[in-house]
């Protein structure tokens, strides 16, 4: 018998949010870095508890309390679920001539051993994950998005970096800075959200008006990239990216998207060349005959990756998909086995100090060019360390042979627009799923002007332009979150 989803709440903390002092807890290691702040793994001193503190920095702030942290703080205060992380507490610290005279305010979560991202760099071509495992990640980001969505939700940077795991075998969503509530009238919100290789197409042509199904997208960004061990849509900026998207996904047209032209920036982008979809047979040759990539996996791929936001699947349905039904069945979390504490700030420390020595200043040199040497394709990968992962007690400890070797995941600021060809490697960034807190930045670029400036980090924003309708409708009629109905469509939801 299928089973609904799990959504077990977490039972919320009693503790009055800012009046404890960060000074209970003891940093122990840094784990996260970037323009924004630091993230700390850090212990309380009370109960030996081991947790994560991220800094909101307020010393550039001019208007007070950074307005994305203040949506963050009240998203997570609401959401409790067993796949999203955990928000325990807000603590401060005395103002300090660091701080420009101002007190420093961090945010408590729980604390997760790894992110994806993190894990995949550190165990490089060892990492392989099998069916049983691939469904069980699947079916924790699927849960936690069908929570989120429910609750009406969007979370706007679904990527392997904001996707915590612990040796638990427990997979968890963080980082809510770009995340805000959302109507079913579809407001005017920025299209300037999610990280560019998991960016939907509808929002790289100029979508203002988009709901649930941009998670969609993301979600089915990262299970391809389970499957075949490397990113699939590597665009450099926004035009490259449209490329790779129509190259595997097929050009729109009116019969697979029939309101593609109600885009604002599709007459810019529209592709010279009509192109046919050869998404499942791509990821077939780039899975190199990995027994996980089966007839029901590409099936799902390939309805996570509908270039049409309207016919994309949601994740009720993905999550009662026939893949997680046949046999190998999704193995439990417990069953999962464990590596070495990982995140992607660490990772990269880690691969950084493999690289010192006497070629320390080529490696130093092309770094400055574009980006860490040992991910720019076409260079010699550096080997990751060597670390065996435990399995529990009874679990067949034989490995498959490894992927073939991952691409740079999150890059920094990129180039003018061009070729790929013309184009340098870009920066890799060094963020903690934990998140970070994002300035407000300048609108989007109307349909009539020059085509978006590149980034590969998403922007946020106010949500509210001047030039784009009227202001985003606030989330109407109910007080507090609540748990999702039951399913509509006569087929119960899978456990």
């Amino acid at each position: 018998m299928r089973m609904a989803p799990s959504r077990t709440p977490t039972p919320k903390t009693r503790t009055r949010w800012g009046s404890r002092s960060v000074e209970l807890f003891e940093k122990l290691d840094q784990i996260g870095e970037g323009t924004y702040g630091k993230v700390y793994m850090a212990r309380n001193k009370e109960t030996n508890e081991v947790v994560a503190l991220k800094k909101v920095r307020m010393e550039n702030e001019k208007e007070g309390f950074p307005f994305t942290a203040i949506r963050e703080i009240k998203i997570l205060k609401e959401l409790h679920h067993e796949n999203v992380v955990q928000l325990k507490e807000i603590v401060t610290s005395k103002a300090t001539k660091e701080n420009k005279g101002k007190s420093g305010i961090y945010m408590v979560f729980e604390y997760m051993d790894h992110d994806l991202t993190g894990l995949m760099i550190n165990e490089g071509r060892n990492w392989r994950p099998i069916a049983s495992h691939i469904k069980c990640y699947m079916k924790q980001l699927l849960n936690g998005l069908y929570y989120c969505h429910s609750n009406n939700v969007l979370h706007r940077d679904i990527k392997g970096s904001n996707l915590l795991m612990n040796n638990k075998g427990e997979l968890k969503l963080a980082d809510f800075g770009l995340a805000r509530p959302y109507t079913e009238q579809q407001g005017n919100y920025t299209n300037r959200v999610i990280t560019l290789w998991y960016r939907p197409p509808e929002l790289l042509l100029g979508a203002v008006q988009y709901g649930p199904a941009i998670d969609m997208w993301s979600a089915g960004c990262i299970f391809a990239e389970l499957l075949v061990g490397r990113a699939i849509f590597p665009g450099r900026n926004e035009i490259d990216q449209l490329e790779l998207i129509f190259k595997l996904c097929g050009t729109p047209n009116e019969q697979n998207w029939s309101e593609v032209e109600k885009l604002p920036w599709w007459h810019m982008f529209k592709p010279q060349k009509e192109g046919k979809r050869c998404l499942a047979e791509t990821l077939q040759k780039m899975a190199q005959g990995n027994p996980a990539v089966t007839k029901e996996a590409l099936e799902l791929v390939d309805r996570l990756l509908t270039l049409d936001p309207k016919k994309r699947i949601t994740a009720a349905d993905a999550l009662d998909a026939e893949y997680f039904w046949v046999a190998p069945e999704p193995a439990k979390p417990g069953q999962l086995p464990t590596y070495p504490s990982s995140h992607e700030y660490q990772a990269k420390k880690r691969k950084q100090a493999q690289q010192s020595g006497p070629s320390s200043e080529p490696n130093k040199r092309q770094k400055t060019q574009g980006g860490s040497s040992n991910l720019i394709p076409g260079q010699p990968n550096v080997p990751p360390p060597k670390s065996q992962p435990s399995y529990p007690q009874g679990h067949p400890s034989s490995h498959p042979a490894p992927y073939p070797p991952s691409h740079p995941r999150d890059s920094g600021p990129h180039p003018p627009q061009g070729s790929r060809s013309q184009a340098p490697p870009p920066q890799q960034s060094s963020r903690s799923g934990y998140g970070r807190n994002y300035p407000s930045d300048s609108r989007p670029p109307p349909p009539s002007s020059a085509p978006p400036p590149s980034s590969h980090q998403a922007r946020p924003s106010s949500d509210s332009h001047r030039g784009q309708g009227p202001p985003a409708p606030q989330q109407s009629g109910r007080s507090s979150y609540r748990q999702p109905p039951p399913s509509q469509n006569g087929r119960p939801r899978p456990p």
